[in-house]
């Protein structure tokens, strides 16, 4: 009854606070300061200094801020742009054409930034006008860009799963390596919607493209070299050992901004305008780490996680019916909360569950990312929806119909992932790690 009764505290704080719309990552604090002051008799101000530094200044959590401005100095300068100039021709001769830009653009650039926003804003401002202007329908460009954008949050370097790693304590590195075969299997996905369209509805497809040369294919490619450098260095460092996650991303800063600097598209302005953003991205989700820290430490004391992990015990529920009942569970609470909320939010209690029933916290880091993914797109607060409506002026209740698709696709991933966990799993097992990762 004491959990319970604890659970009711903790709960209703929560609500109160969010709903008057305090930040997230205050109202953390909030909910666990009154936890520490009603269930325990250690000084709650000590016990916050204390977490929220040991939480701050973690190592790994230094990778999250280089890999934003990563993806700022990306979105940003030219880089962006020459990318898209560089995919256009190899995707033209696929069923569904240039719609597939908007897959294979948001998979690259899922792989330099970490963001699903970013990705989408920067896939978006480009493809957006071109398939507009070639009578490509309204629907499939904004459904399937919706989509593809949150393989931001899957394909490494993924924000979502370096918050996870801290949350869990387990190796960001590890973690990033589970995330590439996933996130290519579901950008798969996305593309076989895309050439289903294109054979069932025959009367939508807009005129053909003008054929082009090979020769010309391969010239044009030399625009996709710098990207594609920048994902070898980023990606490949952790693949062959070289470097840990964090180094990585210091690797990814530095190339990042050396290519942008020989194309001459970095200014003064531009420099300091991606820093800014970069800042303002990292305190937003350093703040409400350091709240899920200091949240955890007052449900430890509660002993709320280990009585719910004991009852799921006693439940003998078998893994699959555990993994879709906490399927259903973040869908609903991702249209409420962004992924990196619901995240850090539930992993105190869920983390126990989990490791109760045997299920390997690596997969399951890669499929809490397929279901918050979901929560991107999902109103009321699917965050994909508002930049969308920003750059199309389209309704909410508009963008999220062409999603539908999308959401389903992930569904359909989230089976995947369960028939053949080695998807995720795979990986992580057989390659070489960086003595300090």
């Amino acid at each position: 009854m004491t959990e319970l009764y604890a659970t009711g505290i903790f709960l209703f704080v929560l609500f109160a606070m969010l709903g008057s719309s305090v930040w997230v990552g205050l109202a953390l604090v909030g909910v666990a300061f009154v936890g520490m002051e009603l269930f325990t008799s250690r000084p709650a101000g000590d016990a916050m200094i204390t977490t929220i530094w040991t939480g701050a200044s973690s190592w790994t959590l230094t990778a999250l801020p280089l890999f934003i401005w990563m993806g700022e100095i990306l979105y940003r300068t030219r880089l962006s742009e020459d990318m898209f100039r560089g995919l256009a021709p190899w995707m033209r001769w696929l069923p569904g054409g240039l719609l597939h830009t908007n897959i294979a653009g948001c998979t690259l650039f899922a792989a330099v930034s970490g963001s699903s926003a970013a990705t989408l804003t920067t896939v978006g401002k480009m493809s957006i006008p071109e398939l507009r202007q070639r009578g490509y329908p309204e629907y499939m460009i904004i459904g399937t860009l919706a989509g593809a954008a949150t393989l931001g949050l899957m394909i490494p370097p993924s924000l979502t799963l370096i918050v996870y790693g801290v949350s869990i304590n387990e190796s960001i590195t590890k973690l990033f390596l589970a995330g590439v075969i996933p996130g290519l299997v579901l950008a798969g996905l996305f593309m076989t919607y895309i050439i289903a369209w294109h054979f069932l509805r025959p009367s939508e497809r807009p005129a053909a493209e003008p054929a082009i040369s090979l020769s010309q294919m391969i010239k044009d490619s030399r625009f996709l070299a710098p990207v594609l450098m920048l994902v070898f260095l980023v990606i490949g460092s952790m693949y062959f050992g070289w470097a840990t996650a964090t180094e990585a991303a210091a690797v990814g800063v530095v190339g990042a901004l050396g290519l942008a600097a020989l194309q001459r598209s970095l200014s003064m302005e531009t420099f300091l305008s991606s820093l800014m953003g970069a800042t303002r991205t990292s305190a937003m989700i350093a703040l409400i780490l350091m709240g899920a820290s200091f949240l955890s430490l007052s449900m430890g004391f509660t002993g709320l996680p280990r009585a719910l992990a004991g009852w799921i015990d006693e439940m003998q529920l078998s893994p699959i019916v555990l993994i879709a009942a906490l399927t259903v569970f973040y869908i609903i609470l991702g249209m409420f909360l962004d992924g990196i909320s619901s995240v850090v939010l539930t992993m105190a209690i869920v983390e126990p569950m989990i490791r109760q029933a045997g299920i390997d916290v690596i997969w399951f880091g890669v499929f809490v990312v397929v279901v918050v993914e979901m929560a991107q797109v999902t109103p009321p607060i699917g965050f994909n929806l508002f930049v969308l409506q920003g750059m199309t002026k389209h309704e909410i209740s508009y963008i999220a119909r062409t999603a539908i698709p999308m959401v389903l696709l992930m569904v359909l991933m989230v089976i995947i992932l369960v028939i053949w966990p080695e998807l995720a799993t795979w990986l992580p097992d057989n390659v070489r790690q960086s003595p300090s990762s």
